[in-house]
């Protein structure tokens, strides 16, 4: 369907917001997804040991492969600052160097970093000039609302990073100016070859860490409509961040994105595109033809691209049509979920989200309002900061056919006849585009499948019993 956020007849959300705990990862996790995506990069969390466990655990997964990650542990010494952290700083990032010697060395502060007041903006630029290697300082912890929001915090950091096309001309080094000014040549050198390939339109950079086959596959979608990308925040390698000017377009491919988004229009003068996120069909489709629309290039066959995945969706779709889904808040992907959930035919009673930047989700927002409507549903409270022992009564009194909800409620739900499903999944598949709108539902009928499965065993039925009494 068209994304037409002017229609005045849409009928308002309805915003509540609660006063619970953030049941959610530490955003250091960030580091995870971003070490393997940047990959020249090298990342150093400056916390305690038991943020160092955290890491252990979270990514105990990876052990086959070589991680580009460390901690640096702060001691008791360290807190009650008896030692210097920049003579102590400056040893691992040697003993980093010459390891490994990366690109660009990431600083993660954690709490403890914040709650000791270290210094660490003050000490990377002198470190940086006496290493010789570029220091990016984010401070990715857990203050913040979602774990999601600990890659908005690097983004954001490595934004301000992103060089100028004044200061690429002023590179001295003969070498190297070549190579960048043969970036800068790229879209001249490509018109030159395929006349017609792309439409002449201001420089468009999209920011937000995903998988490359992702990358590649959003940037051919747009190329189909003769759009260029000038770049992508993070590039696959530091030294390739794209250049970023006053004037250039901007959009965003995730909703956790908001302070990187901000970064750039005040600090860089971008102009933002606000435009639904590229998940589901519907998003994928509202997503370009936004794009398209804010640099006047006009949109070709999206509605019948749009359609065909929606006919190799339909057998998933069948299962899930006239179910219910409730999303207790975890990742900040709950919008974006929710609004395809509900033109897959599903309803959507509540959804919780630690943290609503309603100026960034704006069109989002919009976008499920408009779906809700079409799709001759109810709209979903919205609930901000839930309060899970009240969200936990609410669950009980609905009864939804599925919960998505972070780890630590998901076993009690189970215990209770409630099929769930962990939110954290959602963030680290592939869910962007169009050709991967199956893997959400993939993940989403899971639980319902396995259900059915284990329907005709008499499983299901002795579950509720068993909950009940």
């Amino acid at each position: 369907m068209t994304f037409t956020p002017e229609k005045t007849a849409t009928p308002e959300l309805n915003f509540e917001c609660e006063t619970g705990n953030y049941h959610t990862f530490c955003p250091i996790s960030c580091v995870a997804w971003l070490y393997q995506k940047i990959e020249d990069s090298f990342f150093l969390v400056i916390g305690t040991k038991t943020c160092g466990y955290f890491l252990q655990n979270a990514m105990g997964v990876m052990i086959f492969a070589e991680p580009r990650y460390a901690m640096a542990e702060l001691e008791e010494g360290d807190i009650s600052a008896q030692l210097n952290d920049y003579n102590e700083l400056k040893r691992l990032c040697d003993q980093i160097k010459r390891d490994r010697n990366p690109s660009v060395i990431v600083w993660i502060g954690t709490c403890t970093t914040e709650i000791i007041k270290m210094d660490l903006e003050g000490i990377a630029p002198q470190l940086e000039q006496e290493i010789g290697i570029p220091i990016v300082v984010a401070r990715a912890n857990g203050l913040d609302y979602a774990f999601t929001q600990g890659e908005d915090t690097v983004l954001a950091a490595m934004a301000n990073r992103c060089p100028k096309e004044a200061e690429v001309k002023q590179i001295e080094d003969k070498q190297e100016r070549n190579a960048i000014q043969k970036l800068l040549n790229f879209g001249k050198k490509q018109e030159e070859t395929v006349h017609s390939e792309y439409h002449e339109h201001p420089p468009l950079v999209l920011f937000g860490s995903l998988p490359d086959p992702v990358v590649t596959n959003l940037t051919l979608e747009l190329k189909k409509q003769g759009v260029k990308i000038d770049g992508w925040l993070p590039a696959k390698r530091y030294t390739e961040l794209p250049i970023i000017d006053e004037g250039y377009y901007v959009a965003g491919v995730n909703p956790f994105l908001s302070r990187t988004a901000t970064t750039l229009m005040r600090r860089r003068k971008c102009k933002l595109i606000g435009a639904p996120f590229p998940i589901g069909p519907d998003g994928t489709r509202a997503w370009i033809e936004k794009i398209c629309s804010v640099l006047g290039v006009e949109p070709q066959g999206l509605e019948e691209r749009e359609a065909k995945i929606w006919e190799n969706l339909q057998d998933y779709v069948d299962l899930i049509k006239g179910k219910s889904v409730f999303f207790m808040g975890d990742n900040l992907l709950e919008i974006s979920l929710a609004r395809f959930l509900i033109r897959c035919g599903m309803t959507v009673p509540e959804i919780g989200i630690p943290y609503m930047d309603k100026r960034y989700q704006k069109a989002e927002l919009e976008f499920l309002a408009q779906t809700c409507q079409e799709m001759g549903v109810s709209l979903p409270t919205i609930v901000e900061k839930p309060d899970n022992y009240n969200q936990l009564q609410r669950i009980k009194k609905i009864q939804p056919d599925l919960v998505i909800t972070g780890m630590a409620h998901a076993n009690p739900l189970e215990a209770r006849g409630i099929s769930t499903k962990w939110s954290v999944e959602f963030t680290f598949a592939q869910i962007h585009g169009f050709t991967n709108a199956r893997d959400i539902l993939e993940l989403v009928t899971r639980p319902l499948r396995r259900n059915n499965n284990l329907k005709d065993l008499g499983w299901s039925k002795l579950v509720k019993e068993e909950a009940i009494l």
